[in-house]
């Protein structure tokens, strides 16, 4: 699975700069590699696929500062589920919308929404309140981090 094979649709967040009713923010995500290899990799050790619980979401920018790589892992193993390119004012406008959404809906957290979707069919969809961002380094960006209330990292 190459990352070219992914693409991401960002909506709900635009609400947030034009100061209208919150909506929530949601990410879609479309693979269109062979399923078989994605489906492998979001199954847990019992056959099941992969709750959101057993997922995580972060974005790593390019030294160039603009640009970066979405990364979805396994948080049981920390192996790699996919990647995928993206830009870095997109990633940071979604992590603003998703933190008010949680704000204003009267929620602690952020929340988001992620549907993966393999041949435009629903494979997955995940109800997310974490998203860590890491600067080229790999040191963690807690401004535009989407960080649960409670959660020690």
């Amino acid at each position: 699975m190459r990352r070219e094979q992914f693409t991401l649709d960002v909506r709900g967040i635009d609400w947030v700069e034009q100061d209208e009713d919150p909506e929530t923010p949601t990410v879609t995500i479309e693979y269109d590699g062979p399923g078989d290899p994605l489906r492998e990799r979001l199954t847990g050790p019992d056959g099941d696929l992969l709750g959101a619980s057993g997922t995580d979401a972060a974005f790593r920018l390019r030294p160039d500062g603009e640009s970066g790589v979405v990364s979805v892992t396994n948080r049981l193993t920390g192996d790699f589920v996919f990647e995928l390119n993206a830009g870095a004012e997109d990633v940071f406008r979604f992590v603003r919308a998703a933190r008010t959404y949680g704000e204003r809906a009267g929620a602690d957290d952020g929340k988001y929404l992620v549907t993966v979707l393999v041949d435009g069919e629903p494979l997955i969809t995940y109800e997310k309140s974490t998203f860590l961002v890491y600067d080229s380094d790999g040191g963690l960006l807690r401004e535009h981090s989407l960080i649960p209330s409670g959660v020690e990292l």
